[in-house]
């Protein structure tokens, strides 16, 4: 029976795009392939299944891995596909969270509705109806190595698939078996090869990825913005962002967070401009005498263009590097349905994934380093020689101000930076040795997710103090417009303190909302 599709949906299985993932699985979009890829998958189905009947496939009537050797009788194929996905959901650990488990799934969906995986059209029409309703599968965090795919997180998933396991449902964990129940919906029967259709791919760790990429991006466009209201308050010298310094480099990143800097900062009464002071009458300063004023500021002002440009370069290669990895067929065996053709290989094989998770974990662990870096300035009267201590507003010696923040910024820091060693290296021969090279992208992908959240909260410390530097000076109303709506963010999730209160849940809530918005600059 064919399926009416509501009309307001993505259409996917053919590119999907970074916006077409973001409304689905962030702004919770229904998605589905359209008739014509449907119509592509029920053929691959179809001549799967014709062409099996007198050659060995791997997977449709062998074992699985080093059990390939093995020849099944074809009164056991489908029972096969039960004991593949039965056996390997065995992964442990917290659950993903149901954006991430429906990223995951939609990503599934996408790859197999390009019609090279030979799976059923129920197996389609199941994972359409679980992104519809809402209904997320326990997968958990730990099991996969991210070699033969992402085995047994999708295991989980097909589990939910074949009304088995539990599930999130409506925020109720639940047996899924009930929640198919209650919406008069049914089990999908597994055939030929749905398994493994399911299970051998990398769709658990490039959703991760892309939700990764999103959230990276999210950091950065804030980074940027608190970048330039940092030297805004400090008084910086311009030519740092200036257009002319920033061009001279001949990378893309670079100047597009100098642009993004100037554009943030034009209405600003607080910058200054080099010519303007230590450009003429040097006469009146020296003289064998420190010069008062700083002539540059310490890296963690002046390099913002020079550290966040390759930060942002790096999560745009990120980007475009997932989004071929999704809109790719990346399990085994392959269907070449054209020329009547199957390929055994390794799409499955997840280090295109696992190096960019990588590379942007390194990347985003740098970010945070800079805002810790930020961070302590703001708090050492004597480097910055403007604020008070530890942005005290009180009582000095009897208050303590950010003090015991920045001891949590320092420290999550820390956490990045052990975090941030490569994952990709870790590779451990496993599954009899079949698995002898393999890539641990999912395991890259939820530790660049952790670097992500913790910088969030980093972010959320160093802006409090910046709000806190803003009310010591008096300076407000001379900030830019761009400063000034910081500021106010800000203090909706912390007002201004004097007195000493335990801070943790406005904290906690002021990175959430930095995590869940856009700051609404130009950059990417």
């Amino acid at each position: 029976m064919k399926k009416d599709y509501p009309k307001n949906s993505n259409v996917i299985g053919q590119t999907l795009t970074l916006d077409q993932f973001f409304r689905c699985v962030i702004q919770l979009e229904a998605s589905q392939p359209s008739r014509q890829q449907r119509a592509m998958v029920e053929e691959s189905f179809n001549f799967l299944k014709e062409f099996s009947k007198d050659k060995i496939i791997y997977g449709i009537n062998t074992g699985f891995g080093p059990m390939a050797q093995y020849r099944i009788e074809n009164e056991e194929l489908e029972q096969l596909q039960y004991n593949l996905v039965r056996s390997h959901a065995s992964g442990m650990g917290a659950g993903l969270p149901d954006q991430y488990v429906r990223a995951v799934m939609l990503n599934r969906l996408n790859t197999l509705a390009l019609g090279g995986s030979g799976i059923s059209t129920p197996v389609i029409d199941q994972l359409v109806l679980f992104i519809e309703k809402g209904i997320y599968p326990y997968i958990p965090e730990h099991g996969s190595v991210g070699a033969s795919g992402d085995l047994v997180q999708l295991a989980h998933l097909a589990l939910g698939l074949i009304g088995e396991g539990e599930a999130n449902y409506k925020g109720e964990n639940r047996k899924v078996a009930d929640i198919l129940k209650e919406i008069k919906a049914e089990p999908i029967k597994l055939q030929l090869r749905d398994g493994l259709g399911l299970m051998n791919g990398t769709s658990c760790m490039s959703g991760i990825g892309l939700l990764n990429v999103i959230y990276a991006s999210r950091l950065i466009k804030w980074a940027v913005l608190i970048g330039a209201v940092i030297n805004e308050i400090v008084r910086s010298y311009d030519d740092s962002y200036s257009e002319f310094l920033n061009r001279a480099k001949k990378h893309e990143g670079q100047q597009r967070v100098a642009a993004a800097m100037r554009r943030c900062l034009e209405t600003s009464k607080l910058v200054r401009k080099r010519e303007d002071r230590l450009f003429k009458d040097i006469d009146k300063v020296g003289n064998g005498k420190p010069i008062k004023e700083k002539v540059q500021e310490y890296y963690s002002f002046r390099c913002i263009p020079q550290i966040i440009g390759p930060i942002l370069e790096t999560v745009q290669n990120a980007e475009n590097v997932l989004i071929d990895e999704v809109n790719s067929t990346n399990d085994n065996p392959v269907v070449d349905l054209e020329n009547k053709h199957v390929y055994h290989g390794g799409n499955f094989h997840g280090d295109y994934v696992a190096l960019e998770m990588d590379k942007m974990k390194i990347a985003i662990t740098k970010l945070s380093m800079l805002c810790e870096r930020q961070l302590n300035y703001l708090m050492n009267d004597k480097l910055n020689d403007i604020f008070p201590p530890f942005m005290n507003l009180g009582k000095l010696g009897y208050n303590f101000g950010v003090q015991g923040m920045q001891f949590t910024a320092t420290s999550t820091t820390a956490e990045n930076q052990t975090l941030s060693y490569p994952m990709s290296v870790h590779s451990i021969p496993n599954n009899n040795d079949n698995q002898d090279v393999v890539s641990m992208g999912t395991n890259a992908a939820l530790l660049t997710k952790k670097v992500i959240d913790n910088t969030f909260q980093v972010m959320a410390i160093e802006c409090v103090a910046i709000a806190q530097g803003v009310d010591s000076l008096g300076c407000k109303s001379k900030m830019s417009v761009a400063g000034q709506r910081f500021y106010e963010t800000v203090r909706k999730h912390l007002a201004t303190f004097e007195d000493d209160q335990p801070r943790s849940k406005q904290l906690g809530d002021l990175a959430e909302f930095l995590h869940e918005n856009d700051p609404q600059i130009e950059i990417f």
